[in-house]
């Protein structure tokens, strides 16, 4: 029997993505919401002896996650063969370590959770700092799917004489990347943050901007300041409007606003979190590692 393709809430467009790429049978997964606010998940027929592909949308994770918990065990309680979970963006990965007296690690209660419901894991460039990798915390089977290759084609594609910049130092490995598939040269500016909103960045090199577009290119935009502050730097340093890419389009509050009010010459998201910037398509590459993960348990 062919395995079955099912979306959560806020997950149906990517899932359709999904779909295209894979031999899947695809259905409609009901989440009843009761009028206390518990809810309760509903399968359609066939689970039994199946291998179920549950996919997410986890930008909002205090609010999605109880959902996929419950149907993962649905899914269990109705005899799936195995649960697997598509999940383009990865939340908790930031909260790696203690950053104040009576905080813990939350990335790894997370894990737990997640380890303890499904049986593989496929992602999208999770926040990879103090952990090296996802098997550091996760039990279960995990592949990371890179972003750089779409986002390096994309960049090919659309920006003419582009230069890559890297808003931080932790973005350097990631940028060189994606420069060096698009072929095209990076640099990548210094960061000093405050708070969750003060950030400073370095100037760049003024001869590294002549002549070409600055494309800054980040994993996370959440509230945006680091790209906001890099892109003052930017232009201050006589470069053209930049171009933003970001993987993960979490936009919180005003973001995206602040983003277009900054000054730029268009504003481009990954489809790992559903959003009006979205113009790179990362589900091939999610379907791929799904089905390897798949593969792989026999």
């Amino acid at each position: 029997m062919s395995p079955m393709l099912l979306a959560l809430p806020g997950a149906q467009a990517f899932a359709a993505r999904l779909a295209a790429c894979l031999p899947y049978e695809t259905g409609e997964l009901e989440i009843h919401r009761f009028p206390d606010g518990e809810s309760c998940p509903r399968f359609p027929p066939g689970v039994a002896g199946r291998d179920v592909l549950l996919v997410a949308a986890l930008d909002r994770p205090d609010e999605k996650f109880m959902a996929l918990y419950l149907a993962a065990g649905v899914a269990r309680e109705l005899g799936a063969r195995s649960v697997g979970l598509v999940a383009p963006y990865l939340p908790y990965m930031r909260q790696d370590a203690v950053f104040a007296p009576g905080q813990g690690i939350t990335a790894r209660h997370f894990a737990r959770l997640v380890s303890g419901c499904c049986d593989y894991m496929v992602t999208v460039d999770p926040h990879l700092h103090r952990f090296h990798s996802l098997d550091q915390i996760y039990t279960i089977a995990t592949e990371v799917v890179p972003a750089a290759p779409a986002i390096a084609a994309w960049i090919a594609a659309n920006v003419a004489q582009p230069v890559v910049v890297g808003p931080d130092e932790e973005s350097g490995q990631w940028v060189a990347q994606v420069a060096a598939l698009a072929g095209c040269p990076s640099t990548v500016l210094s960061k000093v943050r405050s708070g969750d909103r003060a950030v400073q960045v370095s100037a760049p090199a003024a001869q590294l901007l002549a002549g070409r577009t600055p494309v800054l290119v980040d994993d996370i935009v959440s509230t945006a300041r680091t790209m906001i502050a890099a892109s003052g730097q930017l232009q201050r340093a006589g470069g053209m409007a930049p171009v933003y890419v970001g993987v993960h389009a979490l936009f919180a509050d005003d973001a995206y606003a602040a983003l277009q009010a900054a000054g730029s010459g268009r504003i481009v998201t990954c489809n790992t979190v559903a959003h009006a910037s979205n113009a790179i398509d990362v589900a091939p590459g999610l379907a791929a590692a799904a089905a390897r993960l798949l593969a792989a348990r026999g």
